[in-house]
């Protein structure tokens, strides 16, 4: 299959999706631009791209490996990866381990505090409401997503959620909270649901085990420091031990 990269279909914060000219598929560039406060705070960090881009292509792969269905097919070149093409459900799924950043400041929870479970959390995906936490009873009424796909959400969510907590456990990270999205897939009989967008330090908050030293884009957020050295010696850690 010879591809081509050819209209810009979507731009976003930190990526851009192009057509390839194939019904069920698309490439996914990666940009250096970094943004929190969405996109309130926004600057351009040199080889951020192509780092997440060998980075989410690692976490996506170990997914596929295990049965955790992703969008991911391969990675083209250093900022690009092929992906399956999908109807995004407009839902932030984010899974929390430890109570952190907005959990921690929206019902006033210690910082650092393990939660007995593991926490799933909903967002509607529109950035000018400011991307607002929302139930499951208004999800189903709104239909973004039928009661059945949540839960097969839920189960995609947690399972991913167990499989990162050891893959990154064993380069002495702690996995705080992150963050999914999830689609339909286009080519699967019964919109088969896969995780789509990207898994990097971009959307995990990330810990040193056995302290509160951020290794992700809190560090950006809170004005911290440097990313691109812990992003680095994540995926070299990873690459090592895997």
């Amino acid at each position: 299959m010879t591809l081509k990269k050819k209209n810009k279909l979507y731009e976003g914060k930190a990526k851009i999706l192009y057509s390839t000219g194939y019904s069920y598929s698309l490439i996914q560039h990666f940009k250096d631009e970094a943004t929190a406060f969405n996109a309130k705070k926004k600057e351009v960090i040199e080889g951020k791209g192509v780092l997440n881009n060998f980075l989410s292509e690692f976490f996506m792969q170990k997914l596929n490996s295990v049965n955790v269905p992703t969008h991911f097919i391969s990675r083209l070149n250093m900022r690009e990866q092929l992906v399956e093409k999908c109807d995004i459900i407009p839902l932030e799924v984010v899974v929390r381990n430890i109570a952190a950043g907005s959990l921690s400041k929206r019902l006033g929870i210690e910082e650092g505090k393990r939660l007995p479970r593991p926490l799933v959390e909903f967002y509607y995906k529109d950035d000018s409401l400011n991307d607002p936490l929302v139930t499951e009873s208004q999800i189903s009424t709104f239909e973004w997503a039928t009661e059945t796909e949540l839960g097969e959400i839920f189960e995609i969510a947690l399972r991913t959620n167990d499989f990162l907590c050891g893959l990154l456990s064993a380069v002495n990270l702690t996995l705080v909270d992150f963050k999914i999205e999830i689609g339909r897939s286009f080519r699967s009989e019964g919109e088969k649901l896969i995780i789509a967008d990207e898994i990097s330090p971009d959307s995990c908050r990330l810990w040193k085990t056995g302290t509160q030293q951020s290794m992700d884009k809190d560090l950006f957020r809170n004005d911290e420091g440097d990313i691109i050295e812990p992003y680095k010696i994540i995926l070299k850690k990873l690459q090592e031990t895997n």
